[in-house]
């Protein structure tokens, strides 16, 4: 039961998942949820998290096992396929309830991006549009935690736009350890058709511009702290992608290009925390 366990938090693609649970509760927290609010939103995300990442691991299995992919669980028999399609399928109708908790606009939008986000998994990951459901998927966010506020105020369009930008910058990087693997398994998404280069090159300009947004889209000025998040957008990837050139890692999957897009992420939520209440 433990590996069992263990086997499906390792498919869940826990650090991404962690990562996006804990921005929307900051999100929640800066938008001036209460402690109930932040905790419905927080449970839906991590519902809504858990359910992309078993999903994407149950539909890639035979990819995984053509290229060897040993730290997928369900490639080495940690994970039973029927597991982690019950798993998805709870995780999925679990979502759908939290999100209600918040109200039926909210849960909308919720709904929303968890579908988004599994049409990725299947069909459109191998499709020039591939980048469209981590936009979406990213965009509904903001928009789910706003609309769960009492009284459902209309989410601000820059800061819809800010997580938008950042969900297509954040497709880029983290298709990037993958390149190689999925060359050989026939995706062709945009970021394959574009190549390292321009991969990187668009999560780049997709984070500033997420950033950019945020610093400059709110009314009156931008603070100082906003104009420092807009040089920690350009140095953070440029760092993240320098160091995971020169290091790499044992299984020839660098993963700092990604890890830097949650950084990034990380500082924009800090960012808006700072700044006070958004809506």
């Amino acid at each position: 039961m433990s590996t069992r366990v263990l086997g499906l938090v390792r498919a869940s693609h826990p650090e991404p998942a962690a990562a996006v649970t804990v921005v929307a509760a900051l999100l929640a927290a800066a938008v001036g949820h209460a402690a109930a609010g932040i905790v419905t939103v927080a449970l839906t995300v991590l519902a809504s998290q858990l359910a992309v990442g078993w999903s994407n691991d149950l539909i890639d299995a035979d990819r995984d096992a053509a290229v060897g992919r040993t730290d997928k669980p369900v490639t080495t028999g940690a994970v039973a396929r029927s597991t982690l399609a019950r798993a998805t399928a709870v995780a999925a109708v679990a979502t759908g309830l939290l999100a209600l908790a918040a109200g039926p606009v909210a849960a909308t939008f919720a709904t929303l991006g968890l579908v988004s986000a599994l049409l990725y998994n299947k069909p459109l990951k191998s499709t020039p549009v591939s980048v469209l459901p981590y936009a979406v998927s990213f965009g509904a966010l903001p928009a789910f935690v706003v609309l769960a506020l009492p009284g459902s105020p209309a989410p601000p369009a820059w800061l819809v736009g800010a997580a938008a930008l950042l969900g297509a910058g954040a497709h880029f990087a983290n298709v990037l350890p993958d390149l190689a693997d999925d060359a050989r398994t026939g995706v062709r998404g945009l970021p394959h058709r574009l190549g390292p280069a321009g991969s990187r090159l668009a999560a780049a300009g997709l984070l500033l511009a997420a950033t950019v947004t945020l610093v400059f889209g709110p009314p009156g000025p931008p603070s100082w702290t906003g104009l420092s998040a807009v040089a920690a957008a350009v140095a953070v990837p440029a760092l993240g992608w320098y160091a995971g050139g020169a290091t790499g890692r044992a299984d020839g999957r660098p993963v700092t290009a990604f890890r830097a897009v949650l950084v990034v992420a990380l500082i924009d939520v800090v960012l808006l925390v700072a700044n006070g209440r958004v809506v």
